[in-house]
């Protein structure tokens, strides 16, 4: 079948992926084979639309995926959503105040049922962009973290960690949106630099004896001091550790503390602690046992324990006036500029306020759970690739604290916690798990359910997600998959969530399953811009994946993201510019390249039926070719094994582009084409050689651009009768022992690309006309006798004949090779001509000399030649040898090109 002259991906890749659908290409369930490769899906938010972030891990995922399915593993890809709680409650929030309501107009039960709404008209949004990007997954399985049985498995673990007594109502720090009016995680915080103020403030000593001087960035939360901490080892406060202060613009004392926490090198080295409103100083206050005094309420605004001169004011209104106060006390010494931190609401951008606040908390430090999940590590049960990310966790995990899981929000996991309306709600002893009120009230005691009453607030939307691996595959329902599927293959992920969400992950497992989640994890590199600053709205420095994919098709983005998609912490992406995004357009580049050498193969192939077995090839070219086609299958196979896509995609790359079609295809033209047509057996040969090459390459290729491939692979002759599979993404993947590697092929023919290089680059470099004899003088017999048998091809690649093989008479153009020497006659040239080629030379001499050097100075290194196995420095100094000799022939030709 002819392929259309343009490859057009967007109406292709639809149509594609209609019949693979249809198909039920992606669908997996347990059999009987013991080969599987499971991935529970990072489930984007609801509200998400696809950024390149998840383009490059779902390229990822999908493309190993694809490589395990035809590998005849038992494939299932499982996708999901997230609900999102803070995320998706912001977007209907903010689609109600446009109708002038809140959502305390609405009530919380017509409010989370506007959210249900909106959730079933958009939230499968970026479930139809994964389609388009070609993700292959199982969307018959599809989860979201709010359907019936996902909730059950909820229940079922909180039920189970408070019986264990894991969860526990208490105080501490929390991140506090004034905005949302309720605690955040950490990954819903936005740090950014900004310039504010550090202000040095006086506290004097309540005797009069002196003062020491502190500096804070927010004097407004001074009424919550509850002592100065200076270090017990700092000489500057020999003696005065345990006086007492009085605290500015108020009329308490506290006390000057020694603690290791205030650094000596760090201004007067004294520091106030704020128990309340800073994580670091709670910690502080619990060492000592300081008061907690919470001065700035969930609204952001100073409290009553401010005082009446400032309670009511907004936290930043207040700063200005206390700054004032403390001016005119005197108390204040000296305002600097200062660059600082700060923690915004990445929904809302309002700064974060650390808050001493009540919440629900899961226990961390101490449990069996979080031990196994560091033993999971320690021991290389989980993997971590890059292996950099395990000492990181294994950091994280040693330093754990507990775990605020409960949230001030409507949308979400409401917590199962009930007690009776007029019992302290202060006092864990008040509450019991329960499923419903009726439940609850059984369980208090309670002749009836109308005194009963629930928690307001809901799960961290990470409680839930926690759960992914194992709640998705049916537990706690049905044990059929989960003994199946797990632990599942790899997790695939960034490293921003390595400690919210994987953390967790192995956590819950290791708690509720009994062992890992999966085997490895993955992390892939971060996106930047060509800056290195993240992509984000605000900087407006964003590049739409679906954008690149409207201009270029999916292949395309794929090709260009694996290209970068290796071990390295980050990747750096060229913005559109003028309608063009370059990377992406050399990928597409590469994928017209595939499309115009498979239609020259297809003219070359029409009304070809394809012999069953592989070819045995006697033709130089074809065994050639397969080799290569043996060493690239062998290539990307250990690029995927190893999470190396970018080393999987050069060589496809490489091969391709330069072996397949810059060296096979132009070698077998003259048997494909010759006319009258050449011998049966020599062209029968190459079409075969050329259409189980390009077959195979497609296999090969499909995992990274598997629409563009499955489109050629379906015009292809015989594929499917040879395949016995209906889509090329079910056909078997090449092993690199399907082609032997013939050594002497590939020695043979790299005499061949050689000379023929030779030749090419000695005519580019003068005006000398095509046609004409070339002149080879090969370096031993054996040389002699391969280029011989191969004259009539070089020739033909070259346009040179007859290449003789002997020395040109009279004077002549030289270019050496390893091989021996080509020469071509000498054309007669200007002046101007003989610079240019002095130039060229010259060129070519420096680019040797430095090769040379970089070689000369690694061989001269004993630790060189002492460590690097033997193989290794015998090809350095081949090379070396090998560069020097060319050095010298190319300085004597340069002494050949004279002027005047």
């Amino acid at each position: 079948m002819e392929l259309p002259i343009r490859y057009e991906p967007q109406a292709a890749e639809a149509e594609i992926y209609a019949r693979w659908l249809g198909a039920g290409c992606f669908r997996a369930l347990p059999d009987d084979r013991e080969k599987r490769f499971c991935v529970t899906v990072p489930p984007p938010n609801v509200t998400g639309a696809l950024h390149l972030g998840h383009a490059l891990n779902h390229t990822i995922m999908d493309a190993l995926g694809r490589w395990h399915r035809m590998r005849g593993y038992n494939t299932l890809i499982l996708p999901g959503t997230d609900h999102a709680g803070i995320a998706t409650q912001s977007v209907v929030e903010r689609q109600i105040a446009k109708e002038g309501l809140t959502r305390q107009d609405l009530g919380r039960e017509a409010f989370v049922a506007r959210v249900w709404e909106w959730k079933n008209e958009y939230g499968d949004r970026i479930v139809s962009q994964l389609q388009r990007l070609g993700c292959g997954y199982d969307w018959d399985r599809l989860r979201f973290t709010m359907d019936e049985g996902y909730v059950d498995a909820i229940l079922t673990v909180f039920e189970r960690l408070y019986e264990k007594q894991y969860l526990y109502l208490g105080s501490r720090i929390v991140n506090w949106c004034p905005f949302h009016r309720t605690a955040i995680s950490d990954i819903e915080v936005e740090e950014v630099e900004e310039n504010g103020f550090l202000y040095h403030l006086r506290y004097p000593f309540a005797d009069g004896s002196g003062f020491v001087t502190v500096a804070t960035t927010r004097p407004e939360t001074l009424f919550g001091d509850t002592a100065v901490a200076v270090n017990p080892a700092d000489p500057r406060y020999e003696g005065l550790i345990g006086k007492r202060l009085k605290l500015p613009l108020t009329d308490r004392e506290i006390p000057l503390i020694g603690d290791d926490y205030a650094q000596q090198e760090f201004g007067t080295g004294a520091v106030k602690v704020t128990p309340a409103h800073d994580a670091n100083d709670f910690e502080a206050g619990r060492r000592n046992d300081l008061p907690q005094i919470v001065v700035i309420g969930p609204d952001g605004a100073l409290n009553e324990n401010a005082g009446p001169a400032y309670a009511g004011l907004d936290r930043f209104e207040a700063r200005k006036r206390v700054t004032a106060d403390l001016e005119a006390a005197g108390v204040l010494v000296k305002t600097e500029p200062y660059l600082k931190r700060t923690g915004r609401c990445d929904r809302c951008k309002t700064p974060i306020e650390p808050l001493l606040s009540r919440q629900w908390f899961c226990k961390m430090g101490g449990t069996e759970m979080v031990r196994r999940a560091i033993d999971a590590a320690a021991t290389n049960e989980v993997q971590f690739v890059p292996s950099r990310y395990k000492e990181m966790y294994l950091r994280w995990m040693e330093n754990l604290r507990d775990w605020p899981i409960s949230r001030q929000l409507w949308w979400g996991h409401r917590m199962p916690l009930y007690r009776l309306a007029d019992s302290d709600a202060d006092n864990q002893a008040s509450y019991v798990t329960a499923r419903s009120l009726e439940e609850a009230a059984r369980k208090l005691g309670s002749p009836t359910a109308a005194n009963v009453v629930q928690v307001d607030d809901v799960l961290d939307t990470w409680f839930s997600s926690a759960l992914w691996p194992f709640a998705t595959l049916g537990w706690p329902q049905s044990d059929k998959d989960v003994n199946y599927y797990y632990p599942t293959s790899a997790l695939f992920t960034a490293q921003e969530i390595l400690y919210l969400w994987v953390a967790r992950m192995i956590m819950t497992s290791e708690e509720f399953i009994g062992e890992k989640p999966f085997n490895e994890v993955y992390i892939h590199a971060t996106i930047l811009d060509e800056q290195g600053r993240r992509m984000s709205k605000s900087l407006g420095n964003g590049v739409d994946p679906l954008d690149l994919i409207d201009l270029y098709g999916a292949d395309a983005l794929r090709f260009a993201l694996a290209r970068e998609a290796g071990q390295r912490q980050d990747i750096r992406i060229k913005p559109i510019k003028d309608g063009r995004h370059e990377q992406v357009e050399q990928a597409r580049n590469f994928a017209n390249k595939i499309w115009n050498a498979s239609r020259f193969a297809l003219l070359n192939l029409e009304g070809y039926t394809p012999p069953p077995l592989a070819p045995q090839p006697t033709a130089l070219v074809d065994r050639w070719i397969l080799s290569r086609l043996g060493e690239t299958a062998r290539r990307v196979a250990e690029g995927l094994a190893t999470y190396n896509l970018d080393d999987a995609a050069r060589a496809l790359y490489e091969f391709f582009w330069d072996d397949f079609c810059d060296w096979y295809i132009e070698a077998a033209k003259p048997r494909l084409s010759s006319s009258p047509p050449a011998p049966g057996e020599a062209a029968a040969e190459a079409r075969h050689v050329l259409w189980f090459t390009l077959e195979r390459t497609l296999r090969l290729l499909h995992p990274i651009m598997p629409y563009l491939t499955e489109t050629i692979w379906q015009s292809l002759p015989g594929v499917k009768e040879q395949a016995g599979v209906e889509f090329l993404m079910q056909a078997a993947y090449p092993e690199a022992g399907d082609f032997p590697r013939d050594e002497s092929a590939e020695e043979e023919w790299a005499l061949v690309q050689e000379v023929t290089r030779a030749i090419r680059n000695l005519q580019a470099g003068s005006n000398l006309k095509k046609g004409g004899p070339a002149y080879f003088t090969p370096t031993d017999p054996a040389t002699r006798a391969t280029a011989q048998a191969n004259a009539a091809l070089i020739e033909f690649l070259t346009r040179f004949a007859p290449l003789t093989f002997e020395d040109a008479p009279g004077d002549a153009l030289l270019a050496p090779t390893r091989y021996g020497d080509v020469r071509l006659p000498k054309p007669s040239v200007t002046e101007e001509e003989i610079l240019e080629q002095r130039s060229r030379v010259q060129s070519d001499l420096l680019k040797i000399e430095k090769d040379l050097s970089g070689l000369t100075t690694r061989l001269s290194d004993p630790t060189f030649a002492a460590r690097a196995p033997e193989a290794v420095v015998s090809k350095a100094r081949q090379q070396a040898a090998e560069l020097t000799d060319k050095r010298d022939k190319l300085t004597e030709r340069l002494a050949t090109l004279k002027v005047g």
